[in-house]
């Protein structure tokens, strides 16, 4: 969801979201409620860190405390390293409106987070 919020913010920027144990497919809650809100990520795909270890970014921002705990990424791959922490929703349960209630909660605190991530730091080298 992260990716999608920052690709919509400013779609020149280069976004890439990967993690340490990545699902089979990108999860229909987070589709659904993404697309509630106008992003689309239905084509997106899970990666693994591993896709990425010989890239170098501005910055390497880690959302679930799992991934801060096992997400080696090497001094020289990231100039920032971030965390900006989520509980994970797909760890939800309970009825479909629940599951679907704890994934928008996420959604919006993610939207909250990196609107300001990217107005505080990338906009403004931007302009």
């Amino acid at each position: 969801m992260a990716e999608g919020f920052l690709k919509s913010l400013d779609s020149t920027l280069e976004v890439f979201s990967a993690g340490t144990s990545p699902a089979s497919k990108v999860n229909p809650y987070a589709i659904k409620v993404m697309n509630e809100i106008g992003i689309d990520i239905s084509n997106n795909r899970p990666k693994h860190l591993d896709e990425f270890l010989d890239n170098s970014f501005d910055y390497v921002i880690t959302v679930c405390d799992n991934a801060k705990q096992t997400c080696v990424v090497p001094p020289k791959n990231a100039d920032k390293i971030l965390h900006i922490g989520f509980e994970d929703p797909a760890d939800a349960t309970g009825t479909e409106e629940e599951i679907l209630r704890t994934f928008r909660k996420v959604r919006d605190e993610i939207r909250e987070a990196f609107s300001d991530f990217y107005f505080r730091n990338l906009r403004k080298n931007r302009d």
